[in-house]
């Protein structure tokens, strides 16, 4: 009932996860991201618990395929799973259960995965793929919605519409992105508004926020105020 990309940016590290369906609130159950160990989304009968499963045997040393074969092993309910993940080495493994409805399958490419089921076709994620291969120009979260945009172009979610997610994670214990779009007509043209609201208003301020290099982040009150200040709002902290 979704289909989804799992990413990484071979130049910076990241790891994303882009996904789309009609039922609600899909970026609560499917993606699951780890700094510096991968990236995956669990999906059509998702079970949650093999996002975190498949992340802890990559982090173990594991490579994507014998990652996901790990987690599936103890799964009586394999066959209604769709499940893929790319590791931190560009490795890609994915798992279509035997049980998934159509269409469904997946496309592995160079540092990425497509998968999806319950599709109107399966130009939805083919479509998905050549746009994320061909779009490499792009930062890699607009690349990301530009592929679930040509997917929803081909067809999309067979039932229609309701949810979306981006998550996208660099080098904190934290998504850099965590964007959902958990009930709206048009979820994909909702999350990218999101997505350009998040360049305006969040990316600039990222260096300024608690992070491993620096656990407290700018705690310097002039320094904030004048940033305030220089956006129009008449702030003070109390001295």
């Amino acid at each position: 009932m979704t289909w989804s990309i799992v990413a990484r940016d071979p130049t910076t590290g990241a790891f994303a996860v882009a996904v789309t369906t009609c039922n609600l609130a899909v970026g609560a159950s499917c993606p699951f991201l780890r700094t510096g160990v991968g990236a995956v989304s669990t999906q059509s009968m998702s079970n949650r618990y093999l996002g975190p499963a498949v992340l802890d045997a990559l982090a173990r040393g594991l490579p994507a395929d014998l990652a996901l074969r790990s987690a599936l092993a103890g799964d009586e309910g394999e066959g209604l799973r769709q499940i893929h993940v790319v590791d931190a080495q560009g490795r890609v493994a994915a798992h279509t259960g035997a049980n998934c409805v159509e269409w469904c399958g997946s496309i592995a490419g160079e540092n990425f995965s497509v998968a999806g089921n319950m599709l109107a076709n399966g130009q939805v994620v083919a479509d998905s793929a050549a746009v994320f291969a061909r779009r490499s120009d792009l930062p890699l979260p607009e690349r990301l919605m530009e592929a679930l945009h040509a997917g929803q172009a081909a067809g999309g979610d067979r039932r229609g519409k309701q949810s979306a997610a981006l998550m996208l994670t660099t080098t904190e214990d934290f998504p850099d992105i965590n964007l959902r779009v958990d009930d709206h007509p048009e979820p994909l043209e909702e999350l990218s508004r999101l997505l350009a609201l998040w360049r305006v208003q969040a990316e600039p301020s990222q260096h300024t926020r608690p992070s491993r290099a620096n656990p407290a982040g700018l705690i310097d009150l002039d320094a904030i105020e004048a940033g305030w200040h220089a956006r129009g709002m008449d702030l003070r902290f109390r001295r």
